[in-house]
């Protein structure tokens, strides 16, 4: 539990005003964009591929249909089913396209708030 308010602050994209956390996390996911998705992404050393983008709309796609963020365990086996990967190649999958993590990375490129708790399996 915090103890004090976030900090928020405005960011102006193209496709128009979004509001972040003190961590750069979207504190409303329906205003999530590409646009949004390169600015953290460059801000973070990330060029953002197809591959990434295909793992983003994965973790997006399923908060729409679920109501919440994806485990990162179910975004490993979207990655590992496919291509007939075990859990630890899909995992270097992902920290070789998020080398920050699932949640540093991920779920925050992905629009989505930043987790109070988490467990990462």
């Amino acid at each position: 539990m915090r103890t004090r308010p976030d900090i928020l602050t405005r960011i102006r994209l193209p496709e128009g005003e979004v509001t972040v956390d003190e961590y750069g996390y979207l504190t409303d996911p329906s205003l999530w964009s590409p646009g949004f998705a390169e600015l953290v992404a460059e801000q973070d050393g990330i060029t953002l591929t197809d591959r990434h983008m295909e793992v983003i709309r994965f973790v997006r796609a399923w908060e729409e249909e679920h109501g919440v963020m994806p485990d990162v365990r179910f975004v490993l086996k979207y990655l590992a089913e496919p291509e007939g990967l075990s859990k630890s190649q899909a995992k270097d999958v992902l920290f070789g396209l998020f080398p920050q993590g699932y949640v540093k990375q991920v779920c925050k490129i992905a629009g989505m708030r930043q987790p109070r708790a988490w467990s990462t399996g």
